[in-house]
């Protein structure tokens, strides 16, 4: 209660006092740049993605453009140890995507390399994989998929150095038939995701399918 006091939740896009359980205001919330594509339509992230690797269903939360509030929201789940925007993210998730009688088997997020998840003290999809997991009844296992080289954040990598992802990725188990749902913060050319899907494939009678925070454009 304290703490609430001296050190409020603010909002991510006005810096206005808000609960504690929220990560934007009414005003901004309207602001966010939501995607309208459901996860079994053919939308963009879909089209892009079976350039690169066969996918069943796809869906992204929101647009992930250079100064839209969705941005600063991945930024500060990222990089300022905002953990808690990973439950607000799956709870916008979970209003939005209804699976009806085609649920996956598996939940997989994209890990870090042990040095990344060393320096930034967590991986920032967890929190939201988890909650998805919790709501939809669907086991996940952060342990399935490994990365193998340690690299500089996305952000920070030119266009030609996020498309070398050879090998970047190894599976850590047998893994057959199952319907696996694919998570990842943001699209940007897929090649991460590409990567890791193309080893579930190869595991066993397997299918991906994709979901992300934010799609860029």
């Amino acid at each position: 209660m304290i703490l609430d006091i001296l050190f409020p939740n603010r909002c991510v896009g006005c810096n206005c006092i808000i609960s504690a359980d929220l990560l934007v205001c009414d005003v901004c919330f309207c602001r966010i740049d939501f995607t309208h594509s459901g996860y079994f339509d053919d939308n963009f992230i879909k089209e892009r993605c079976r350039l690169l690797f066969p996918v069943e269903n796809t869906f992204a939360l929101m647009q992930f453009e250079k100064e839209n509030l969705s941005r600063k929201i991945i930024h500060e789940l990222k990089y300022k140890s905002r953990e808690k925007a990973g439950k607000v993210l799956a709870q916008w998730t979970t209003e939005r995507i209804d699976f009806k009688n085609q649920k996956p088997d598996l939940l997989v997020s994209v890990p870090l390399h042990p040095k990344k998840l060393k320096e930034r003290g967590y991986n920032q999809l967890h929190v939201f994989t988890e909650e998805l997991s919790e709501f939809y009844g669907i086991p996940f296992d952060h342990d399935l998929i490994v990365r193998n080289h340690h690299s500089k954040a996305q952000a920070l990598k030119s266009r030609q150095h996020r498309l070398e992802t050879k090998n970047v990725f190894s599976i850590t188990k047998s893994i057959t038939g199952k319907n696996v749902l694919l998570i990842d913060d943001v699209f940007t050319t897929g090649n991460t995701l590409a990567s890791i899907a193309w080893e579930i494939l190869k595991a066993g009678n397997n299918t991906v399918n994709v979901l992300v925070m934010a799609m860029d454009a």
